[in-house]
């Protein structure tokens, strides 16, 4: 492009989450949290969903989280990998069980906010904006054995009382917040989305909506107190991003995909215009779900978000006939896998144009500015004998990504910022592998924990570093 669409200011930087990054599972008077139930390997999936409980850990098993990539003890030589590259933005999350280390105490545990806050400082020395999820899969594990985590209404109150520490806490810090990673996956992967066990015989939908509802009016509520507490404070909604399209043009088809895309885009549409969809009241009644809503919730749910987050890997296919057999396993959000795309090892469609029709659709629907905070490739990445790792690849899917966003800014749409997913190599959430690579810095790290932890710059890094300085207007790869 000769010219580039992006505003000034755009905040161009990369994303990390506590649970995938941090490590120190336990340290400094941090509890339990969800996903250092969930371990690597063949029982990983039935935890996730919620089939199979897990209240203990097993010797026998190993959990990715518990150590990760060490940011916890190396966030001073990331964050300054991160300006090396001249962020603007880091998108990072707060474990909820570090200042809240059961979730349901009166007051937070300070050593818990002394790492955040040193954190966010560091941040600031370099220019680059904190931009902080407060739930990125993630929930105290005493709440989920002692309430059943968001099923619970008094979830609501715990939360906010996270929040408000929060906002108080960092305070001049950060200004930039997210409240759900993903609210949506809750639907999907529900034990990982909002720490949700299955008992039998129960309606699975009635479980999840009725948490769903409280995350919402969580969410509501948090806004609202974010802004008593700083008017100058931005809090957003996040979305698992991705339109899904028709298998063919036969009616029932379309059908079948706007019914797919309303599943996903239910959360945003209450975040964001601060009441249920029609659509909701006849999908609860097919699903057999009767919420319990009061009319305090309905009045909370009034506090809309400032923006819309989201993440885009990929697009999703959808067809009257979808069924088990004929969808992809390769994500938690099922998909008929499209002919017409290129996919990843993982088996994730590779769809630029999918980008732009995503956003063009989340701005006509809302008219809120939108925030890329995910978007990236997972692949195996291989030194070579100079210890060099040149995954064009990666740089080739990122500036197809960066074009498509280009052309939305292009078309119309406010965009306030971009974010590639796992700048720094992490433990894939999906999967619990390290081999599943994002990042723009390499981690000596495999995925049974073992390796340096040394830290290298990809080819990507110097690519990523030049289309920063030039505000996306040269995206060339050499």
């Amino acid at each position: 492009m000769s010219d580039t669409p992006f505003p000034a200011g755009f905040l161009w930087g990369g994303a990390l989450a506590a649970n995938q990054s941090e490590g120190s599972y336990l340290a400094d008077g941090k509890g339990l949290t969800t996903v250092d139930m969930i371990p690597h390997g063949a029982n990983r999936m039935a935890v996730k969903l919620g089939l199979e409980k897990r209240f203990t850990l097993r010797e026998e098993e190993f959990y990715p989280s518990h150590d990760a990539i060490d940011f916890y003890h190396r966030y001073k030589e990331d964050i300054a990998l991160m300006a090396e590259m001249g962020f603007t933005v880091f998108r990072t999350s707060i474990a909820w069980s570090r200042l809240f280390p059961d979730g349901d105490e009166l007051t937070p545990n300070a050593d818990g906010i002394a790492f955040y806050h040193k954190v966010f400082t560091e941040c600031r020395k370099y220019g680059i904006e904190p931009l902080v999820t407060l739930a990125h899969f993630d929930v105290p594990m005493h709440l989920v054995i002692e309430y059943g985590s968001w099923r619970n209404r008094k979830m609501i109150d715990f939360f906010a009382r996270y929040a408000r520490t929060c906002f108080e806490a960092f305070d001049g810090l950060v200004k930039y917040w997210l409240t759900f990673n993903e609210i949506n996956i809750l639907l999907h992967s529900p034990f990982s989305g909002a720490g949700l066990v299955f008992e039998p015989g129960e309606n699975h939908e009635q479980v999840k909506y009725q948490a769903a509802h409280h995350e919402l009016v969580a969410s509501a509520l948090v806004t609202k107190i974010a802004h008593e507490v700083n008017p100058q404070n931005q809090v957003g909604c996040m979305l698992a991003g991705g339109n899904f399209y028709p298998w063919s043009c036969k009616p029932e088809d379309v059908w079948a995909a706007l019914q797919k895309d309303r599943e996903n885009l239910f959360f945003i549409d209450v975040q964001a215009r601060g009441a249920y969809p029609a659509y909701s009241a006849r999908l609860f009644r097919e699903k057999g779900v009767t919420l319990e809503i009061t009319d305090e919730d309905a009045a909370i749910l009034r506090h809309t978000v400032d923006f819309i987050s989201f993440s885009y890997y990929a697009s999703r296919c959808a067809s009257a006939e979808m069924n088990e057999q004929n969808s992809s396993a390769a994500n938690v959000v099922k998909s008929l896998t499209n002919p017409h795309i290129a996919r990843s090892a993982w088996g994730w469609g590779i769809d630029p144009l999918g980008l732009r029709i995503t956003m063009n659709m989340m701005y006509d629907r809302y008219q809120k500015p939108l925030f890329l905070v995910e978007n990236g490739l997972g692949a195996r990445d291989e030194l070579t004998a100079a210890g060099e790792i040149h995954d064009d690849y990666r740089i080739s899917y990122l500036q197809q990504h960066i074009e498509a966003m280009a052309e939305a800014i292009a078309d119309g749409i406010p965009v306030m910022g971009y974010t590639t997913w796992g700048c720094i190599d992490l433990v894939a959430a999906s999967t619990g592998e390290m081999s599943k690579r994002y990042g723009l810095v390499y981690v000596d790290r495999d995925d049974m924990g073992n390796g340096t932890l040394q830290r290298t710059r990809k080819k990507s890094f110097w690519w990523y570093k030049k289309v920063i300085a030039s505000n996306g207007r040269d995206l060339s790869s050499e």
